[in-house]
């Protein structure tokens, strides 16, 4: 039996959406949930909890490399990325019932 992984690579943001925050994963469901009930951390700090964008890949470098990639990035570059994806900035999680 093939077993596919896939890897999250996403990004969360705060409710004033001044502070982003970028991450990986290969259960995103799991990871919202511990960044919203973690009380220690930079989430919890900034309270970065809205998934504003998120991609996929099947393989554990290509995501780590797309995060380090996304984290080297201008704060204007971010914002358009989200926009191309989510132009409203709306909380993804909903829709995706990951909440």
């Amino acid at each position: 039996m093939l077993y596919y992984s896939m890897y999250y690579i996403y990004i969360l943001t705060n409710y004033d959406k001044t502070t982003l925050y970028i991450g990986v994963t290969n259960d995103l469901q799991r990871r919202l949930y511990e960044h919203r009930n973690n009380e220690h951390g930079f989430t919890s700090e900034y309270r970065c909890y809205q998934l504003v964008y998120f991609e996929y890949t099947e393989s554990i470098e290509s995501a780590i490399l797309r995060e380090k990639q996304l984290k080297g990035w201008t704060r204007q570059k971010k914002e358009k990325l989200i926009k191309s994806m989510n132009p409203s900035w709306k909380d993804l999680s909903y829709s995706l019932n990951l909440r």
